[in-house]
C-alpha cells in the first residue's frame, strides 16, 4: 500500500512524526508531502496567485510553502511518487468535530485524496488539557490509525468517501472503543477580539469556536466525550436532499412561468 501523508500543522509537527513512526514500524510504504509551517484553518484553499516551492527534507519528506490541499494536489500529480493509493492526513493537534470540517486543513487534505483508489483518513487528537498533548497520546492515536488502515478496506465504502477520525485525549487503557458517528453542529463562534498594534492600528483575532449545539446520540461530539474514537464517513457532496424536496414545487412553478412569459 502506497500512502500519501500530509497534515495542516506543518511537516515538523509532533502528530505527523508519531504517525510516520507508526507507519515505519509496520513497514508501510509512504511519502510525506506537508506544509512547511502551520496552516490550520485554511480549509480546501488552493494557492493560485503564485508558484509553489517543494523542499526535499529527506528521502520520504517534502515541505511545501502552501496549503494542505496544495500538498495533496502536488503529491497525486506524479511529481514525487507514483500515484498513491490513499491519503492519510494528521495527526492533527486538536479536534475536527462537527462543523470543524468546513474549516479544517486536516480534513481538506484528506478530501483532496477522494479521487484515489482507496478511501482517505483524516486523523485528529481531541486535545483538552489546556492546549497540550503528550507524546504518549499521539502514539496512541497513531496506533489507532494503523488499526484502521488494517481494516478500512473491509468496510466497502462508496467512492470518494473520507473517514474523519477524532481520538479522545486519553490513555490507551481509557479509550472504550470506536463508534461510527454523524457530524454534530457547533454554536456560532465567539466574536473577533480587537487589539492594537504598537503603531495604533486595530487588528482582530478570530474568536474561539463555539461548543456543540447539543450532544446528540450518535454524534461525534458525544462519542468523544464518552471516551470513544469517533469515525465519521463524509464526502464532498454538500447537496441538501431536504432542501431539494422543499423547493421542488416552487421551482416547478417558476420553470413554467419563466418559460411562458420570459422567453
Amino acid at each position: 500500500m502506497t500512502l500519501l501523508v500530509s497534515n495542516d500543522d506543518g511537516v515538523h509537527a509532533p502528530g505527523l512524526q508519531a504517525l510516520v513512526r507508526a507507519l515505519e514500524a509496520h513497514r508501510l510504504d509512504y511519502l510525506v508531502v506537508a506544509p512547511d509551517r502551520d496552516r490550520s484553518g485554511v480549509s480546501n484553499c488552493l494557492t493560485l496567485d503564485r508558484p509553489l516551492q517543494a523542499l526535499r527534507i529527506d528521502e520520504r519528506r517534502f515541505a511545501v510553502d502552501g496549503t494542505p490541499t496544495d500538498c495533496i494536489h502536488l503529491g497525486t500529480a506524479g511529481l514525487f511518487m507514483e500515484t498513491p493509493e490513499r491519503v492519510v492526513s494528521g495527526i492533527n493537534f486538536g479536534a475536527n468535530l462537527g462543523d470543524d470540517v468546513l474549516y479544517s486543513g486536516t480534513v481538506a487534505a484528506a478530501m483532496e485524496g477522494r479521487f484515489l483508489a482507496k478511501p482517505a483518513l483524516a486523523l485528529s487528537l481531541v486535545v483538552t488539557d489546556h492546549g497540550t498533548a503528550t507524546v504518549e497520546r499521539f502514539h496512541t492515536a497513531a496506533a489507532i490509525a494503523i488499526w484502521l488502515l488494517d481494516r478500512i478496506d473491509s468496510l466497502k465504502l462508496p467512492p470518494r468517501t473520507v473517514l474523519n477520525v477524532n481520538i479522545p485525549d486519553l490513555p490507551a487503557s481509557h479509550i472504550k472503543g470506536l463508534q461510527l458517528t454523524t457530524p454534530g453542529q457547533r454554536l456560532k463562534g465567539e466574536n473577533p477580539i480587537a487589539t492594537l498594534n504598537p503603531r495604533g492600528k486595530t487588528l482582530y483575532w478570530i474568536g474561539r469556536a463555539g461548543g456543540p449545539v447539543a450532544r446528540e446520540p450518535g454524534s461525534d461530539f458525544l462519542a468523544v466525550e464518552q471516551g470513544y474514537v469517533s469515525v465519521t464517513p463524509i464526502h464532498a457532496d454538500m447537496v441538501s436532499e431536504a432542501g431539494l424536496q422543499a423547493a421542488e414545487s416552487v421551482f416547478a412553478e417558476l420553470r413554467t412561468a419563466f418559460g411562458s412569459h420570459c422567453l
